[in-house]
C-alpha cells in the first residue's frame, strides 16, 4: 500500500501540465520520464504554502530520477545587494547529454467569461488576484531572460555549472470552466487540465445524501480520498459564508454514494 507521502508525490507528477507553446509564448513543456516515483526519503511539507509543496515534490521527484540529474535547485542571482531573481531548477538530461533550465508553476485558474480578452487573460485566480497571462508575461520577460544575465553567468561559472542550453516550463495547472459550459470550444490543450467547476453563492444548493469538504489551500493539493474532515450542508454552508464575506472563493468537495465534485463558489 503507498503511503501518504507516496500518494501526494504521485498526484503532483501525475497533475495536468498546461503545455504552452504558441507565437506569443514559445515555451517547451519539461516532460516527465516514465518512472515510478519514489517517496521512501520524502517529506511533505504540508505546513508550508501551496507553490513550496510543489517545490518540494518536484524537487524530491528529480532527485530520486533516473533520467534527470539536480544540478541546481532555488538559484538565488544576486547584484550586490539587489536580487535580481532566482532560477527554479538546473538539470542534466542525461539522455540529451544537456543541461535544462526549468521553471516551475503550480496554478489553480478559473475561467472568467470577460469580452475581448486574449485566452491566457480568460484564466483567472479564485479570488481574482492573478492570472495565467501574468504568469506567462513574468516567464517570457523576467524568469527565461535571467539566465542570459551576466551576473548569472557568474554564479553558474561559481558553481561549476555549465549554462543550459534549453530552457522549459512545468505548469500544473487545474482549471475550472463555470458550471453551466461545456469544455468543447476549449483547444485541446487546455481541455485536458480542467479538473472541476466554479458556481456563485445562491447556486449553491443541497444536494440528497451528500458531504462536503472545504479544504484549506495548503490542502488542495491532497489526494482528495486523504481529507478527513466532512460535513453536512449546512455546517458547510455557514463555513462558505464566513469566507465568501472576506471576498475568499473556497474549494468545496461534493461527495456522494456515487461521485466525488471538486468546485468553487466564488464571491464575485
Amino acid at each position: 500500500m503507498d503511503s501518504l507521502e507516496s500518494k501526494i508525490l504521485k498526484t503532483v507528477v501525475n497533475a495536468p501540465d498546461l503545455r504552452i507553446n504558441s507565437e506569443l509564448y514559445p515555451f517547451e513543456t519539461f516532460e516527465f520520464s516514465n518512472e515510478q516515483v519514489n517517496a521512501s526519503n520524502f517529506t511533505f511539507p504540508s505546513n508550508s504554502v501551496m507553490g513550496m509543496q510543489a517545490e518540494a515534490c518536484f524537487e524530491a521527484y528529480l532527485k530520486q530520477s533516473e533520467n534527470f540529474e539536480l544540478l541546481a535547485a532555488n538559484l538565488q542571482i544576486n547584484d550586490g545587494k539587489k536580487t535580481l531573481g532566482e532560477l527554479d531548477y538546473i538539470v542534466k538530461d542525461l539522455a540529451a547529454k544537456r543541461i535544462v533550465h526549468i521553471e516551475l508553476a503550480c496554478k489553480f485558474y478559473l475561467y472568467d467569461e470577460i469580452e475581448n480578452a486574449s485566452e491566457a487573460e480568460h484564466w483567472i485566480g479564485p479570488n481574482r488576484k492573478d492570472s495565467l497571462f501574468y504568469k506567462l508575461e513574468k516567464i517570457k520577460t523576467k524568469q527565461f531572460p535571467l539566465l542570459h544575465e551576466a551576473e548569472t553567468i557568474k554564479k553558474l561559472q561559481q558553481l561549476n555549472i555549465e549554462k543550459p542550453t534549453v530552457q522549459k516550463l512545468c505548469l500544473k495547472a487545474f482549471l475550472f470552466l463555470p458550471k453551466k459550459i461545456k469544455p468543447d470550444f476549449l483547444p485541446k490543450y487546455i481541455q485536458d487540465c480542467i479538473v472541476g467547476y466554479y458556481i456563485k453563492r445562491q447556486d449553491f444548493t443541497v444536494v440528497k445524501n451528500a458531504r462536503y469538504a472545504m479544504p484549506s489551500k495548503k490542502e488542495w493539493l491532497l489526494p482528495i480520498e486523504e481529507i478527513t474532515d466532512w460535513y453536512g450542508y449546512s455546517e458547510i454552508k455557514s463555513m462558505l459564508e464566513a469566507q465568501l464575506k472576506m471576498n475568499k472563493s473556497p474549494l468545496i468537495y461534493q461527495k456522494t454514494p456515487h461521485e466525488i465534485e471538486r468546485f468553487f463558489v466564488v464571491w464575485w
